[in-house]
């Protein structure tokens, strides 16, 4: 993938370079996101999803660390498109948009600097295991809140306690991390968002328990209501999750992927469940532009 966008120009990925010096490489200011687009084989298209309202968050989460740029929304959404269509892409790929502040100077402050931002791609299929399940443990590192670092953005700092808990995870011989929060509630995986299952009922921390506000997470709500169940955010504490009947998380990265063991204890049956897999074929079918109900989360590339 030879071409990405850098500080308003798209341009051969050798020569999107940044100094050293680099301010927000050095204080973690950077906002991110994590966008995916799909190839589908049956229609030859390369399908775009929910490009807008990743740019939206984007922009939400740049205000917070008063950031502002010189592209917009809509600009990023053709550039991103732009950047597919040139890199002749035609496969599953996740795409970054990361905004930082460009100066090359030292102080942590997010003011009296410049924002710029960057957009590359790269092939990327599953992130974890979406078909037999994955084993998670609960993490011994507490998730931030919103009075250190707000979870609700996609700071990269913030991903200093997504890798503590990913990695402990590793090393205790699973696969992801679930995280709790300051009042001991589950609040998501390393760097997804959690659903559990207890009688055909889907149930999910709400935003107030220091989760991002994930847009995949807004459309599985969306999926399990138009299938006939019964959705609520509520609190979910710790030992809920080692009598669900199904266990998943979701998110851009994540798709749909079932938690099969949690803490050395089966989930269910100890395999994915039901109504996980009903809700993950139905997402699958939706990101490639198959069903027509979900068609606006999606753009053609072309």
């Amino acid at each position: 993938m030879e071409y990405v966008y850098f500080e308003g120009k798209i341009v051969p990925e050798d020569e999107a370079k940044i100094s050293i010096k680099t301010n927000s490489l050095h204080y973690g200011t950077a906002i991110f996101e994590g966008i995916r687009a799909y190839y589908d084989k049956d229609t030859d298209k390369m399908w775009g999803l929910f490009f807008k309202e990743h740019y939206q968050r984007l922009f939400q989460n740049m205000k917070v660390l008063n950031m502002e740029i010189e592209e917009s929304i809509d600009d990023l959404v053709e550039i991103t498109k732009e950047l597919i269509l040139i890199n002749k892409i035609k496969s599953d790929i996740y795409i970054r948009p990361l905004v930082y502040f460009a100066d090359l100077k030292i102080s942590p402050k997010l003011i009296g600097y410049t924002a710029k931002i960057a957009i590359y791609t790269y092939p990327l299929g599953d992130y974890i295991d979406i078909n037999e399940g994955i084993k998670a443990i609960v993490s011994s590192w507490t998730r931030l809140n919103d009075n250190m670092i707000p979870p609700r953005l996609k700071v990269a700092g913030a991903y200093v306690n997504s890798a503590f808990s990913k990695t402990e995870a590793i090393l205790a011989g699973a696969d992801e991390a679930i995280v709790l929060n300051k009042n001991g509630y589950v609040s998501e995986g390393s760097a997804e968002n959690i659903f559990i299952v207890r009688n055909g009922k889907l149930i999910t921390p709400p935003v107030s328990d220091d989760i991002l506000e994930g847009i995949t997470r807004n459309a599985i709500i969306t999926i399990a209501k138009d299938l006939g169940y019964e959705v609520e955010e509520r609190h979910i504490a710790r030992t809920e999750l080692y009598v669900a009947d199904e266990v998943f998380f979701c998110g851009t990265g994540a798709q749909v992927s079932p938690v099969v063991e949690i803490d050395n204890r089966k989930i269910g049956d100890g395999k994915p469940g039901k109504i996980t897999k009903e809700i993950q074929n139905v997402y699958f079918d939706a990101v490639r532009g198959k069903i027509e109900k979900y068609r606006d989360w999606v753009i053609p590339i072309e």
